[in-house]
This record gives structure tokens, sequence and C-alpha cells, in this order.
């Protein structure tokens, strides 16, 4: 007689939320300091100017994007309470309403209807809520919205990100700066590109591509905007 086992699965929407946060803050940290050291040196400024613009960039993006996670993840944390603070009311005033809510849902799915009644009635006694929250409002402990976390992670991940553009300034010769930091810019995102899809479990090489051809385009159009300016002073 054989033995049932448990089959495991991995799956990769619970790292959502933060991966998201991750990849969109190195991945900027890396092209616009990239692209903004790329568009100084184009100008003719000196390395020093270029270690100022590029330090200054680092700062200001962590700090950008800490505030923008933070603010736009809070809002939509801020409507999800919204949505759970009425549901919570309409399951203290209309319970039956509420079930039959949840009945249709399900018959929605494809349950038959005796099967959807019997499946809304244990999951009101359960966790009446929480049923609503996942299955009306879309809102789950996976994918909450954490306001704080996103702000932390892409701050993080955008120094990360920035500190290799920043270096290489320092240590590359003046002469071959602009081609190194475009060539070891679009190394680094080709390699964030393919951790990312690899940890979120998506295609490798499109990932690549797409990274590294948006990145190519901002230090493209840093550069001439440099030369342009740098020139006509």
């Amino acid at each position: 007689m054989s033995r049932l086992h448990p089959h495991p699965e991995r799956h990769t929407v619970s790292r959502v939320g933060w991966l998201r946060a991750a990849v969109l803050g190195a991945n900027d940290g890396i092209v616009s300091t990239a692209s903004l050291i790329v568009g100084v040196a184009a100008s003719g400024a000196g390395r020093n100017g270029i270690l100022v613009a590029g330090a200054a960039a680092l700062v200001a993006g962590a700090m950008s994007m800490a505030a923008g996670e933070y603010v736009s993840v809070s809002s939509q944390s801020d409507t999800e309470n919204a949505d759970l603070a009425r549901e919570r009311r309409e399951l203290a005033d209309q319970p039956a309403s509420e079930r039959d809510e949840l009945e249709n849902i399900y018959i929605a799915r494809g349950l038959d209807q005796t099967l959807a009644r019997q499946v809304a009635d244990q999951l009101m006694v359960k966790d009446a809520l929480g049923a609503h929250a996942r299955d009306e409002l879309g809102i789950s402990e996976v994918l909450t919205a954490r306001p704080l976390q996103a702000a932390l992670t892409s701050a993080l991940t955008f120094s990360a990100g920035a500190i290799m553009p920043l270096v290489l300034v320092a240590i590359a010769p003046a002469s071959f700066l602009i081609p190194l930091e475009i060539a070891v810019s679009l190394l680094c995102l080709a390699m964030l590109g393919a951790l990312g899809a690899r940890t979120g479990g998506a295609p490798i090489m499109r990932s690549v591509l797409r990274v590294t051809f948006w990145g190519a385009l901002a230090m493209g159009l840093t550069a001439s905007i440099g030369r342009l300016f740098g020139t006509a002073v």
C-alpha cells in the first residue's frame, strides 16, 4: 500500500512586494547615477565635479525612492484599510447579505449552489472578514501593502546600485571613464535583470534585454545632452 506524501510547491508570488521595490531601487540607482555621471563627464567636467554630482545623485535618489515608495504604498494601505472597515461594518449590519455575496462569488468560480452555500457558511463562521478580504476585495496577507518595508528596501537597493557608478569615477582613468561607465553599468544591469528574473521565476533573457535597453537609452541621451551643453559653454 503506497503512502501519500504532500507535494512540495514553491511559489514566488510571496516575494512580489519586496522584490518589486528591490529591483526598482537597484535598477534606478544604476541607471540614474550612471546616466548623470556620463552626462556630466561628457560636458567636460573634472573628476571632482563628477564625484560631487554622483554623490548628490545617490543621496537625493535614495531619499526620493524611499519617500515615493512610502507615500504610494501608504495610499494603497489606506485604501485597503478603508475597504476592510467598510466590510467589517457590513458584516455586523447585514451578515445574511454578506453570506449571499460570498456564495455568488463561489458560484461564479464554478461551484454549484449547494456547495457554494456550504463553503460560504463555513468560511463566515471561521473568519468572515478574512474570507471577504480575499475573495471579494482581493486583499491577502501575501500581497498586502507594507509601506515601511517598501521604502527601506527601495532606499537601500538604490544606494547599492548607485555605489558602483560612483566608485568607478574614482578609480577609472579619465580618458576611458565614459565608455567604462557605460559598459560596466550595462553589465550590472544585465546581472540585476537576470537575478530579479531568477528570483521571481520569470524569463531571464527578456528581463535582461529590457533593463539593458532602457539603461543604454538613458545613458546615451544624457551623454548627448552633456556634450551639447559642454560644447555650448
